[in-house]
């Protein structure tokens, strides 16, 4: 490559497809965000250097594609004119505005991809997280309990009640772990207790009551996939050991006991 080249730089974009239309480019996007601030579409169109025109045939374009008009506009009246965004259009911005922000991110630890670097597998590893545990959750922390060397997490997974995970405290200050974090929570299936009575309650453990959706047995285990308050599910391994003396047929509801030792945190490297 030439030196008097400028250097090679990393750009990309967020889109909205609806069959083949292309609705939701980061221009349309800006006008609703600009709408919404402005209150009018001339306003709005002057405010992101797009023409009169150009921006009531996007307005036109988003709103027929749409089952419900998601920006309004108004002539006259007691509002005075212009326009306005419906709840729907404020939460696809609100939507889009989170997604560009991750892609952002997402872009600059790209960026940091270089032709040759022996780190590149390394980050990119880093950037997408996978696990062997069968039960993955996003969590948010909302207290850290600690001392020298241990931290016990409590992680709200949308839950009746929290999840707890006891880590060290190089883990936690290796992943930068605070207080109203988002962060993965990983639960191996073969590290959940199953039993058929609520069991007494214990100092860093969970105890949920789940519904069984399925169960699949093989040689040895026996599969459970279990809902927690109707909308989490659960999968559960346990050897045949574990449930021969239980009721038969087996009840519909178990409980579930979660040990905070067993739980596993993980942060996106692109957090």
């Amino acid at each position: 490559m030439s030196d008097s080249l400028p250097p090679i730089e990393l750009a990309g974009s967020i889109w909205f497809h609806s069959g083949t239309t292309n609705w939701g480019n980061p221009r349309r996007m800006a006008l609703l965000a600009s709408i919404h601030e402005h209150g009018s579409i001339a306003a709005a169109a002057r405010h992101i250097n797009l023409s009169y025109k150009a921006a009531w045939d996007a307005v036109h374009t988003i709103n027929s594609l749409a089952s419900e008009p998601l920006i309004i506009c108004a002539t006259g009246g007691t509002r005075g004119g212009g326009a306005w965004l419906s709840p729907k259009a404020q939460e696809i911005l609100a939507l889009y505005q989170h997604m560009h922000q991750l892609h952002e991110q997402f872009i600059e630890h790209l960026a940091q991809i270089e032709p040759g670097n022996t780190d590149t597998l390394t980050l990119l590893q880093k950037m997408l997280v996978q696990t062997s545990a069968r039960n993955t959750f996003m969590g948010t922390i909302q207290a850290i309990q600690q001392d020298a060397l241990y931290a016990l997490l409590t992680l709200d997974i949308g839950l009746s009640a929290p999840v707890y995970a006891a880590i060290t405290q190089d883990s936690r200050h290796n992943l930068g772990l605070l207080t109203k974090q988002e962060t993965l929570v990983f639960i191996k299936a073969t590290a959940v207790q199953l039993t058929p009575e609520k069991p007494h309650a214990e100092p860093a453990k969970s105890i949920f009551k789940g519904r069984v959706l399925k169960t699949q047995g093989s040689e040895n285990h026996q599969q459970f996939l279990l809902a927690l308050d109707e909308h989490k599910e659960l999968t559960v391994l346990l050897p045949h050991t574990d449930v021969a003396q239980w009721p038969q047929p087996w009840p519909e509801f178990l409980w579930v006991t979660i040990d905070a030792k067993h739980v596993l945190i993980g942060r996106s490297g692109l957090q």
